[in-house]
């Protein structure tokens, strides 16, 4: 069928939209093409508007082509897919152990968060559907399995796992969805992806979603995809306009940090909830157990926990059970919990994407949301490499007033100026210092002290030198060298 034949079977507002990019002429779910059981089962969820990355992305994915979607977090990615796949599995039957779909997710939560959505929007469908992910008994998922499903939501170990057990089999995916994709690979999955991937179909259609989009990303995709559509509603790694950013400085201390943690909850005007992101899991635990102790309402989620406790964690946060959700960066990508008043980074994330990640979890679907990182004095480097990632200023926080804000451009040239600490010396030193005094009082005072205590022990008190009328037959040199002195042993 050709290209125009294609168009001619959509609908008009399909039809502009695919061609156009914009939104202007779909504002509506009906107007994307979805069938009316899906339609029917969104506006009972609520939503009467899709958003910028729906409208764009459900009629080339209804057209059965291969699509990159690049969104800012919390922009509605995951019904970007969930939906035309709904509409397009409706013709159709699976086959035992033959999923008709393949959805791939890099955490469990995340798994479980699409799963939810395709009970939501697929509830006037009869499509069966399994959730094949770590920490839940292979007996259940295998029944499951057993008796065929339409969709399969899996992690990539544990859907190797079930394929090397012969529970699989990923002749007949129609659809592939690979979600996060970017942190897919920075989880290391890319190996077992292109396992899957040589696993499956060669006649399929694939679909890539992320809220970033590196070039080694890019490369990849050539592999994956075949002339994929590319829709981009944001620039790559931005941040909503609707959260509030701003920065405070801390001390390196734990308990002066986490002490500035409290205060800073406290101050915090309309907090309703929150999250708070650690860089280890360590200190999640750490950090929950001092806020319970201090009276908070809090709960910590992190990868060393079994799937039971951290889905009992997460329920209470959604229930609003718990208060503050103390959490490492597994729960930094795609969860969607909309309500999430604020959202404190107590570490300053080592890789400048999981910014963008991390307080996406705020200010999701059009609300207002606040974002808080803790600065202690060694986080300049990575301060610096976010900055110039988001490409905004961010302002700092002082005594709970706005400060100048810190503009990314002027914040990495100052980075540059600075000599490195390897390269600087007594050279400069000498060249940022006024000139030493000329007084040997003042000289003795300005001297640079010993660079550690190991240096001070190896000191010595000045030798007192000998008169000039020494006796000593070394002359004014100095005192006589100690095994000069010792006596002599005779032998016989």
């Amino acid at each position: 069928m050709t290209g125009r034949a294609t168009q001619a079977i959509l609908p008009a507002a399909v039809r502009t939209a695919s061609l156009s990019g914009t939104t202007d002429l779909t504002d509506t779910f009906s107007g994307l093409g979805l069938s009316s059981k899906v339609t029917d089962a969104v506006t009972a969820a609520g939503y009467t508007k899709p958003t910028e990355i729906q409208a764009q992305a459900i009629p080339h994915l209804l057209q059965k082509k291969d699509l990159i979607g690049i969104a800012q977090t919390g922009t509605g990615k995951t019904a970007s897919f969930v939906l035309p796949m709904l509409t397009l599995l409706e013709n159709g039957r699976a086959r035992a152990r033959m999923p008709r779909t393949l959805i791939l997710e890099p955490t469990r939560e995340l798994a479980a968060q699409v799963s939810e959505n395709f009970e939501k929007y697929g509830k006037n469908h009869r499509l069966s559907m399994a959730l094949i992910i770590g920490g839940v008994s292979f007996e259940d998922q295998n029944k499951k399995l057993d008796r065929g499903v339409d969709v399969l939501i899996a992690t990539p170990g544990r859907l190797l796992d079930q394929f090397d057990r012969g529970k699989i089999l990923l002749t007949g995916v129609e659809i592939l969805v690979i979600d996060e994709a970017d942190r897919m690979l920075d989880m290391g999955f890319i190996d077992d992806i292109e396992k899957i991937c040589s696993r499956l179909p060669p006649r399929r259609q694939t679909m890539l979603f992320s809220a970033t989009m590196d070039p080694q990303i890019e490369r990849l995709t050539k592999k994956f995809l075949k002339d994929p559509v590319h829709v981009q509603v944001a620039r790559a790694a931005s941040t909503a306009d609707t959260i509030d950013q701003k920065l405070v400085k801390v001390s390196s201390k734990p308990d002066e940090k986490r002490a500035a943690l409290r205060e800073r909850i406290d101050a915090s005007e309309g907090l309703t909830n929150a999250i708070i992101f650690c860089n280890r899991k360590r200190d999640v635990a750490t950090l929950a157990r001092s806020l319970q102790r201090h009276g908070y309402s809090a709960g910590s989620l992190h990868g060393d926990m079994d799937q039971k406790s951290r889905m009992e964690t997460l329920d209470a946060f959604k229930s609003n059970k718990l208060t503050l959700l103390v959490a490492s960066d597994v729960a930094a990508r795609g969860l969607d919990i909309p309500a999430v008043s604020h959202v404190f980074n107590f570490d300053v994330p080592v890789h400048a994407e999981d910014y963008v990640h991390r307080i996406g979890r705020t200010g999701r679907a059009g609300r207002s949301g606040v974002a808080y990182t803790l600065v202690a004095p060694a986080d300049g480097k990575h301060l610096d490499a976010i900055l110039k990632l988001i490409q905004k200023p961010i302002d700092w926080l002082n005594d709970g007033k706005a400060e100048k804000s810190v503009a990314p451009k002027e914040t990495t040239d100052a980075a540059e100026a600075r000599p490195s600490r390897g390269r600087r010396g007594r050279a400069g030193k000498a060249a940022t210092e006024a000139p030493a005094p000329a007084t040997p009082v003042a000289a003795e005072q300005t001297t640079e002290k010993p660079a550690s205590a190991k240096a001070n022990r190896r000191q010595r008190p000045p030798q007192k030198s000998e008169p000039e009328n020494s006796d000593s037959p070394f002359g004014d040199a100095g005192p006589i060298p100690a095994f000069l002195l010792r006596s002599a042993r005779l032998t016989s």
